[in-house]
């Protein structure tokens, strides 16, 4: 049986069998888990390996690439904003970032942005990864573009891109780089190890993702007009793409954070706790409210599968029936890490990982643990 470190409280000591099951049938390489109770660390569990070749043991402070996770920092970064009266979710996004109105977008409110229903949903052709990791290209290049659809009618996920529309309207009104504001204001006040531009120096311990099998279509076969294909090809970086060190430095604040169980739970226990842990203060439950004030609710125009999405964070709906009713915020990332933040029952659970499930939803690892926590 697969050996998992860390400490467990004795009530969740079925997450480390989980894990050591997942590990031995091949479905987990390397990858962690974490839970916070009323702010307190009460899981914080590893096991596997950093690499595929299975040479190096994942660790302690071994950190990943966790995909789509990222975007539940760069929505906790918005909201200490708003927390502060200096960002209104409800204003226009051209108030803070006047390019933003050119084509049609003037009328586009911040709230757009965090609940993917801005209508610009990736970048427009032409697009390559290297453009993305120029900030200011990349922004200018929104800023020009036109919505793919009614800007507030509806969601479609921002996949790539949500970062830096939001991120750009962070640096308008603070002027730091997300990453930047995240480091200072969240990551380091709470001493987790959660980077958005990730230091060289940092490199050694970062454990590459392993690339998820291929997808089951053929994205060159479907309609290029539609927004799926326009939201994934624009651009569409290869999993590989996070091993570089242009991927691992660059601010993409919808996709490249890295970290682990217990730095993403440590964050978001800010959201679960009420505002404060560890007597960080950062949000108050009036703005922890706003996260549940519903955005879109029905199937996304680019997943195609239902979703409820509030003030960035998704909501508890039909989508995830595996959690019971109540005050959820949630997220994952592509290939399997997940965030889930109970309001009601101040629980944030954590999972993250090295080796990529097929898809970009419905894999089971991170929900057959979820259920073991939220079951109580």
């Amino acid at each position: 049986m697969a050996n998992v470190h860390g400490t467990s409280a004795p009530e969740y000591s079925k997450l480390s069998e989980l894990l050591s099951s997942t590990i031995d049938n091949g479905k987990d390489v390397g990858a962690s888990v974490s839970v916070t109770v009323d702010g307190e660390t009460v899981v914080d569990i590893w096991g596997g390996w950093a690499d595929e070749a299975k040479t190096t043991p994942w660790s302690e402070n071994t950190i990943v690439n966790v995909w789509s996770t990222t975007k539940t920092m760069t929505f906790l970064s918005a909201l200490i904003l708003a927390e502060r009266g200096q960002l209104d979710f409800h204003e226009k996004v051209a108030t803070y970032w006047p390019e933003f109105a050119q084509n049609g977008k003037a009328d586009i409110e911040v709230r757009h942005l965090m609940g993917h229903t801005s209508g610009v949903s990736a970048w427009e052709q032409p697009v390559e990864t290297d453009d993305i990791y120029d900030w200011e290209k990349s922004t200018s290049m929104l800023a020009a573009q036109a919505p793919w659809w009614t800007p507030g009618e509806g969601s479609g996920y921002h996949a790539l891109n949500q970062g830096h529309l939001i991120g750009e309207v962070i640096r308008r009104i603070d002027g730091r780089m997300l990453g930047d504001f995240f480091a200072e204001e969240v990551a380091r006040p709470l001493d987790a190890d959660f980077h958005i531009g990730l230091d060289p120096a940092e490199f050694a311990r970062v454990s590459n993702v392993i690339p998820p099998p291929p997808l089951d279509f053929d994205l060159a076969a479907l309609d290029p007009n539609s927004l799926l294909v326009k939201t994934f090809t624009g651009p569409a970086p290869a999993a590989e793409e996070a091993w570089t060190p242009q991927w691992r430095q660059a601010c993409i604040g919808a996709a490249n954070g890295h970290g682990n169980a217990r730095s993403v739970a440590r964050v978001q226990a800010i959201v679960a706790n009420g505002g404060t842990v560890d007597g960080v203060s950062l949000l108050s439950a009036d703005t922890i409210q706003m996260i549940f004030e519903e955005q879109a609710h029905g199937v996304d125009q680019v997943l195609g599968l239902p979703v409820r999405f509030g003030m960035g964070y998704a909501l508890h709906s039909e989508a995830v029936p595996y959690l019971p009713e109540g005050n959820y915020a949630y997220w994952g990332g592509w290939g399997g890490s997940s965030i889930i933040v109970d309001i009601d029952r101040k629980i944030s659970f954590a999972y993250v990982m090295n080796r990529m499930d097929e898809g970009l939803l419905g894999d089971m690892r991170g929900i057959n643990l979820a259920r073991e926590v939220f079951k109580r």
